[in-house]
């Protein structure tokens, strides 16, 4: 029996949206209609190339092009205000990382989801890895004890090139953070989802040689979490050529699971492939360190054999789909999206006030100082 298909739609068409699309295009539960974008010759060659209608007018292609489920691909800061009127009128969203670049802007649009009705998820396509699934599984079923210890680190390197390559980069009106709501959010959410729910950060940030651009490229900080586990965290931007991403936990057992989740040269939509395949580097579980090698040749193989930029965006956008369809929660939601921006907000706002920041955090609506990040 053929799966119940979805209207879906796009808004945001640069670079990432191609992969969204060619995934949209392909699944059986979706019946891709319609894209906009307020240029209207890039709508105008996005629509033609995939055969569905375009629109320039956000209002109108809500009201008219009887999308279901929209995809949300415009720069961070632009993320509320298509996805608040499109949750309003009953859309599914799910939204590029991060879901917002301020909490502001998550809250209203979680409210605005629940207000309208349909679900929310947050584009995280490192949690379909096979070797950060095996993570995910290993302390879910105890194998690893409590989660006690923590690692989140992304080395890597953005030239001036990169920076030129849209408009909207490397400033705080347009994308809205550097390498903690651009680069790291991948890294930081499969860290929360290992080690559960914060309870205090401490971190400093700083732009160290990327004079060209106003945001941070570097950024560490120390947390501590409701069960008593610590974690550190270290991501850089200023790591030239290559990248190296990983994130670790340490259970109370002693065992220590961990994924390479990105390796090579950095990869960027549209612009680079993604040269290495994710690996767990390190494997202690008692009975299963001798496994290590065959998961990552097993891995490794798997890589090879599908396009990997578009395979796990295509297991993402399936699953969201199919959690509409079955009723039932995505693999990383809305409230997961949340977390992260909290996450990153804590930590701007920790080097404002010299001081760690307790959780849950709360919108700070009347300050003019984008949580710390601006004079």
């Amino acid at each position: 029996m053929p799966k119940k298909s979805l209207k879906t739609g796009l808004i945001g068409l640069g670079k990432v949206a191609h992969i969204h699309a060619a995934a949209l295009q392909k699944l059986p539960q979706s019946e891709f209609v319609a894209v906009c974008s307020r240029n209207p010759e890039k709508t105008k060659e996005f629509s033609d190339q995939y055969g569905v209608k375009g629109y320039t007018d956000l209002n109108a292609f809500i009201a008219e092009s009887g999308v279901e489920v929209l995809l949300v691909c415009t720069p961070h800061p632009a993320h509320r205000d298509v996805s608040v009127a499109a949750a309003k009128a009953g859309v599914h969203l799910l939204i590029e990382k991060p879901l917002a670049s301020s909490l502001e802007d998550c809250d209203d649009i979680l409210e605005a989801v629940d207000a309208g009705g349909g679900k929310l998820g947050m584009v995280s396509q490192r949690r379909f890895f096979e070797p950060c699934l095996r993570v995910k599984r290993a302390i879910d079923n105890g194998r690893v004890g409590e989660p006690i210890l923590g690692f989140a680190t992304i080395l890597g390197w953005r030239d001036e090139a990169y920076y030129d390559s849209d408009r909207w980069r490397g400033s705080w009106d347009g994308e809205g953070g550097g390498v903690l709501v651009n680069q790291a959010p991948h890294q930081l959410d499969l860290l929360l989802w290992y080690m559960g729910e914060l309870e205090e950060v401490f971190g400093y940030w700083g732009n160290l040689n990327h004079p060209y651009i106003e945001v941070e490229d570097t950024a560490v900080a120390v947390a501590k979490f409701k069960n008593g586990g610590l974690a550190n965290i270290v991501l850089s931007n200023s790591f030239n050529p290559a990248i190296q991403g990983k994130v670790q936990v340490l259970g109370s057992n002693g065992a220590c699971v961990s994924v390479q989740t990105d390796g090579g040269q950095m990869f960027v939509a549209g612009m680079s492939k993604i040269e290495e395949p994710p690996f767990n580097d390190i494997w202690t579980v008692p009975g299963e360190s001798d496994r290590r090698e065959d998961w990552e040749k097993a891995d490794g193989e798997r890589f090879s054999e599908v396009d990997p930029i578009n395979y796990y965006h295509r297991l993402q956008i399936e699953d969201f789909l199919d959690s509409i369809i079955e009723d039932r929660p995505p693999l990383a939601d809305g409230l997961a999206g949340r977390r992260v921006v909290e996450l990153f907000t804590a930590i701007y706002r920790s080097q404002r006030d010299n001081a760690p920041i307790t959780f849950p955090l709360e919108p700070e609506r009347s300050r003019s100082d984008f949580d710390g990040r601006t004079p």
